[in-house]
């Protein structure tokens, strides 16, 4: 019966489907909720698709960070109307967007800022759901020689062992690295146990001759820099 099939983006009209607004007016003319509906195509018997995406933007407090962190079980059973096809789809197109973002970054291989940290490593960081921790090696002209996960921790931390560390930078024959790691809670200040093991990491490369230059932790779309702070 036609009240139980599922509201298609084609039942909207015309001036309210997003493809077509698409094409006359540009991808940038849609909302965040009109290009989800563009990929999952039909709502649920009693919601079309653009209210349904809507629906989840709003779940995610609207940040597509958070929605990247989802899982394809979340979206299934958290949304009537969300199969694992289209959940598949929608994470599938959010990761294609942060490897695109990340592949941006490739190029910007010199180090000048706490802000060439963020934009190299936010890619990688932002959508996790745990903390890891990563190292930066650089050479004397400041140019990334190498970037190394050191560790993968839960929600609220992670450990961290300086031999690796440092096993990573003489291996690189680095003379200086920039530490980074994420707080996936979304708070972008630094711990007492963030404080404590920089404070290790920085004396351990006076003594091992490799400069630390920053810390930097990322946190969605914020960060806090050690050396912007005067934290080192």
């Amino acid at each position: 019966m036609d009240e139980f099939k599922n509201l298609k983006i084609k039942d909207l009209n015309e001036d309210d489907r997003p493809r077509e607004k698409m094409m006359r007016h540009g991808a940038s003319s849609l909302s965040d909720a009109e290009l989800l509906a563009i990929l999952i195509g039909s709502g649920s018997r009693n919601e079309t698709a653009i209210a349904l995406c809507r629906r989840i933007l709003q779940s995610v407090h609207n940040n597509l960070n958070e929605l990247g962190r989802l899982e394809i079980k979340g979206l299934v059973d958290g949304f009537r109307g969300i199969g694992e096809a289209k959940a598949i789809t929608i994470l599938a197109a959010l990761e294609l967007g942060r490897r695109r973002k990340l592949s941006d970054t490739l190029n910007r291989d010199k180090i000048v800022s706490s802000r060439d940290v963020f934009d190299k490593m936010h890619p990688q960081l932002a959508d996790l759901s745990h903390e890891e921790f990563w190292v930066l090696l650089l050479n004397q002209a400041s140019k990334v020689l190498d970037t190394v996960k050191i560790s993968q921790g839960g929600l609220s931390e992670t450990t961290v062992d300086l031999r690796i560390i440092f096993k990573a930078a003489l291996l690189a024959k680095a003379s200086a690295m920039v530490l980074c790691h994420n707080h996936p809670s979304g708070n972008n200040k630094a711990s007492n146990a963030d404080i404590k093991l920089t404070e290790k990491i920085v004396n351990a490369g006076k003594i091992m001759g490799i400069t630390v230059l920053d810390h930097i932790i990322v946190a969605e779309s914020t960060y806090y820099s050690f050396a912007d702070e005067g934290m080192i």
